[in-house]
């Protein structure tokens, strides 16, 4: 039966790989298509290779080895963290520091160290120390606590290396490489397997892929720590019964052993022993002289860590600020858009209402001939009524003129006043065409002034 189902692997996303154009050619065979420009995993070989390696990390941990736990990314910290401290396996999940595994023996002074501070500050040392030199201290047990917390039970090399990210822990793999220590890992398309001795092919971003990996990863430590337990059952009665067949009483130097040969051996004690006593104070000075290089480099991978999360935060502020651009580009292009229709909206409603103006300008002009034509028409009846009116006065002119030459005795006042009414009369006609005639104009001038 397969260590885990098909169904469980999709569920988790582990098929999915990187983009196309960030992957790694030597991934190539564990690659099984391409789509939308990314990767998918085939997961027949994962599967397969999960079994191999469960297998591998179960055998080691029956026979009594030590598997390491290592994920530094942020996804991997909380599932390392918590299953490793289940199964009682060391981990790494902070910050791989560079020597961790081939500089062994100064790490392993460093674990001692921590012991030592907590035991003194257990005990009540700090108390009889200033405040300053016991914050100094508690301030070194926090940063060795976060650096080494994980590994500080580890006594020894592990047998096994299990790695999330390939390429973040590129120092890890290279360090066990070195020393030939077995490396199961989650290789993503983007990695290079040739580093590692057991690949998973498998997507190490996700959440749920590297829960689901870490977790059957723990399984198998869990099944071999038990196999570890039967087989040890099944030898503790053979030693008793081998150690009871022993005899307990041992003979000492004194009786197997002449006077000159026991003074030999005494001196050659005492040389040893004066030689280790040598040797130990040498220790004591490399191991302070390491404790300050180590310092030293302790300072420097905090401020390494420091400068990367700074160079962290500020890829993230530009990919932010880089979304927030393309956002007010797209708002900028849609407002645009939207004046755009505004605008030619504004200007079908300009020309409707030029044509409307232009259609009323020309009824305006056409009233006005109409009027114009109506004016001249008026003028010529006027013309006309005041022809027949002056026509009609000579015809009054010349009868009167005729009743008086037929009138002997009209005397010639009386012709003078006749001549001064026919001249009244003219005037009076003339009068009332000007009146007329201004008329006329001041209503054109007025309907002009409307329009």
């Amino acid at each position: 039966m397969a260590i885990v189902s098909m169904k469980a692997l999709l569920e988790s996303g582990v098929h999915f790989g990187h983009r196309t154009q960030k992957w790694n050619p030597a991934m190539k065979s564990y690659i099984f298509t391409e789509r939308n420009s990314i990767h998918i995993i085939d997961l027949q070989q994962t599967v397969k290779a999960l079994e191999v390696a469960y297998n591998l990390v179960r055998d080691t941990v029956a026979e009594g080895g030590t598997v390491l736990f290592v994920g530094t990314k942020r996804q991997a910290q909380e599932t390392i963290q918590d299953e490793a401290i289940r199964v009682g396996m060391p981990y790494v999940t902070t910050r791989w520091l560079g020597g961790m595994l081939t500089n062994w023996s100064t790490i392993r002074q460093r674990v001692s160290e921590l012991d030592e501070l907590e035991r003194m500050r257990d005990r009540g040392d700090f108390e009889r120390i200033t405040k300053k030199e016991a914050l100094n201290l508690s301030r070194r047990i926090e940063r060795l606590e976060y650096l080494l917390g994980g590994i500080r039970y580890m006594t020894q090399l592990p047998d096994l290396l299990f790695v999330v990210d390939v390429r973040r822990e590129d120092t890890a793999i290279h360090e066990a490489n070195l020393l030939n220590i077995p490396i199961v890992a989650m290789v993503d398309t983007n990695c290079d397997p040739r580093k590692v001795d057991y690949v998973i092919p498998s997507n190490d971003d996700a959440i749920r892929a590297i829960k689901l990996m870490v977790n059957k990863i723990a399984e198998a430590v869990v099944e071999g720590q038990e196999l570890r337990k039967d087989d040890e059952e099944e030898i503790a009665p053979v030693t008793e019964v081998v150690m009871a067949g022993i005899d307990e009483t041992e003979l000492t130097d004194e009786d197997l052993l002449g006077a000159a040969t026991l003074a030999k051996i005494s001196a050659g004690r005492v040389a040893e022993a004066e030689e280790r006593s040598a040797e130990a104070k040498e220790a004591e000075l490399e191991a302070a002289g390491e404790a300050v290089v180590e310092e030293i480099a302790v300072e420097e991978a905090e401020l390494e860590a420091a400068g990367e999360a700074v160079l962290e935060e500020i890829a993230d502020e530009e990919v932010a600020l880089e979304t927030a651009t393309e956002v007010d580009v797209e708002q900028v292009a849609d407002e645009e858009a939207e004046l755009e229709a505004v605008g030619e909206a504004v200007l079908e409603e300009i020309v409707v209402e030029e044509a409307e103006l232009e259609a009323v300008g020309e009824a305006v002009l056409e009233e006005i001939a109409i009027e114009e034509a109506e004016v001249e028409v008026v003028g010529e009846v006027v013309v006309e009524e005041v022809a027949l009116e002056e026509a009609e006065l000579e015809e009054e002119e010349e009868a009167i003129v005729e009743e008086v030459a037929n009138e002997e005795d009209t005397p010639e006042t009386v012709l003078d006043e006749i001549e001064l009414e026919a001249e009244a009369e003219e005037d009076e006609a003339a009068a009332e065409e000007n009146e007329d005639a201004t008329t006329e104009g001041n209503e054109e001038i007025e309907l002009e002034e409307e329009n």
